[in-house]
């Protein structure tokens, strides 16, 4: 076994350690953005097509393509993964976020200085604002602005212009970020979540309306093993919208059911680290909920669930000298250029319920993708942070997880898949796998919740008939109160 020396909190000289490995590493603290035989039949997965058969690269309608949406995202997991849009009339050109964990359309519509341009809907003759006021806070950064209509084009998309609700952003809180290159957003989950009500029809719903492609859509996103930080963008993916695209994935689709339509919320059954099970109750690992979100960098886990975790990563890879700053994101680990060492550093699973309830799959990904380079510290050494976070909202299956497969969105069907991705790959090995079957009896049989938010607009109205009800029993009340004391008056008389 090698031994290497060992760079600790910045201070450049070796040093000794009693255990088993030491490291060429230092701690950056600056700031940085952030077997039995089973009836398999019935869990449902699709089988790729072979090499050597062609994909169907446009539906008969001639609506979509979808070989040109192949290379239509730009981005990486530390800034997100966007796509040019053409918005207005004339038409003005945007690079809006993809985010598969909200539900409202918004664009710039203010300066802020962390953006190079804005839309400006007084030069668009196809704008037409509703009058209402909109605001939406994520995990990180919030935003407020006014609500509208207008025409939107996607070059790298379903053919045509279709009539959008769009929310023109005034202004906003840690919401456009340093370095990054988009100018809004693009909401992809359901109408539960969109605001400031369910009456505002998201994006996708209405392209599958006016266009007529099938409810569903599937992204890759291929950032992996690339810097989080670099100064320009690689091509980075592509977000097909109507369908699933062959040439983006290997083997086969595995599919998990969608459990509650408002984000893209999935059940989750065990995690594993090194192939060792957590062993922790499913329910932990979907407390509050687990859905699958394109616009959140990491993969992030429930506090119990990330300081197993860790402890777990520990004890695999017998790392004594990582600070603590290291595993919480306040802290950067780095090795001299080259000498990374990621044979040290465990698998992670993830264990999805299949669409037969009583049968499973699971989601791997390699360290290269959980630890992730930040490149632009130092020029001798290679920068990491650790692209797993303890979360207060839930499990969320973010950047992190979804740039080693292929995931689709099947709206129409209610499930989630996943494919190895063809661009998840570094050096020639592979950095994510799909396994499966797997018998899922020794878990619970409902490991998620109900979700926690319901769609505003009802709970309003019963809100309301609850006060006119009460309203209207307390004027019963006192008209018989009235009526009870002159009855006893004349009788007394």
């Amino acid at each position: 076994m090698k031994t290497f020396s060992l760079l600790c909190l910045m201070f450049f000289f070796p040093s000794t350690c009693d255990s088993k490995f030491t490291f060429p590493l230092k701690i950056y603290t600056g700031n940085f953005n952030s077997s039995v035989d089973i009836d398999f039949s019935s869990l449902e997965k699709n089988e790729s097509s072979s090499t050597n058969e062609l994909s169907l690269a446009t539906d008969p309608s001639g609506k979509v393509n979808f070989l040109q949406m192949v290379n239509n995202l730009q981005g990486d997991s530390g800034r997100g993964y966007y796509i040019e849009m053409l918005l207005g009339t004339p038409s003005q050109t945007l690079n809006i976020l993809v985010d598969t964990g909200s539900s409202n359309f918004a664009v710039a519509g203010a300066p802020d200085p962390y953006i190079t341009h804005f839309f400006n809907s007084k030069l668009s003759s196809s704008y037409h604002s509703s009058g209402m006021d909109v605001s939406v806070r994520y995990t990180q950064g919030n935003w407020v602005g006014k609500l509208g209509t207008d025409i939107v084009a996607i070059p790298k998309g379903p053919n045509g212009t279709i009539t959008i609700n769009v929310a023109t952003i005034l202004q906003s809180e840690n919401f456009f970020l340093p370095r990054v290159n988009w100018q809004g957003i693009l909401g992809l989950a359901y109408k539960m979540l969109a605001r400031p009500d369910s009456s505002v029809e998201p994006f996708f719903d209405s392209l599958v309306r006016q266009t007529g492609i099938p409810d569903m859509f599937s992204l890759q996103m291929c950032g992996a093993g690339l810097s989080a930080s670099s100064t320009s963008d690689p091509l980075g993916g592509g977000l097909v919208m109507g369908g699933i695209e062959p040439t983006l994935y290997k083997g086969s689709i595995w599919y998990t059911p969608i459990k509650e339509e408002w984000y893209y919320q999935v059940e989750v059954l065990k995690l594993e680290v090194g192939g060792q099970n957590l062993n922790l109750d499913c329910q932990e690992y979907n407390t509050d909920k687990a859905i699958v979100d394109s616009g959140t960098t990491l993969l992030r886990l429930p506090h119990n669930v990330f300081n197993a975790v860790v402890d777990a990563i520990i004890a695999t890879s017998l790392i004594q000298q990582f600070s603590s700053g290291f595993w919480t994101g306040t802290t950067l680990a780095c090795w001299t250029k080259g000498e990374t060492q990621w044979s040290i550093f465990p698998k992670i699973s993830i264990y999805l319920r299949g669409m037969n309830a009583s049968q499973s799959f699971r989601i791997t990904i390699m360290p290269q993708l959980y630890i992730q380079l930040v490149s632009g510290l130092d020029n001798s050494f290679e920068c990491y942070r650790f692209g797993i976070a303890s979360s207060t909202s839930g499990l969320v299956i973010g950047a992190t997880v979804m740039e080693g497969f292929y995931v689709t969105f099947d709206r129409a069907q209610k499930k989630v898949g996943f494919a190895v991705s063809t661009c998840a790959e570094k050096s020639g090995s592979p950095l994510s796998e799909i396994g499966g079957p797997f018998l899922a009896s020794d878990v619970s049989s409902n490991c998620a919740k109900t979700p926690a938010i319901q769609d505003p607009v009802p709970w309003i109205i019963s809100y309301v008939l609850m006060g006119l009800c009460t309203f209207v029993l307390i004027i019963l009340v006192i008209q018989l109160l009235v009526i009870c004391r002159h009855e006893s008056s004349l009788i007394h008389h």
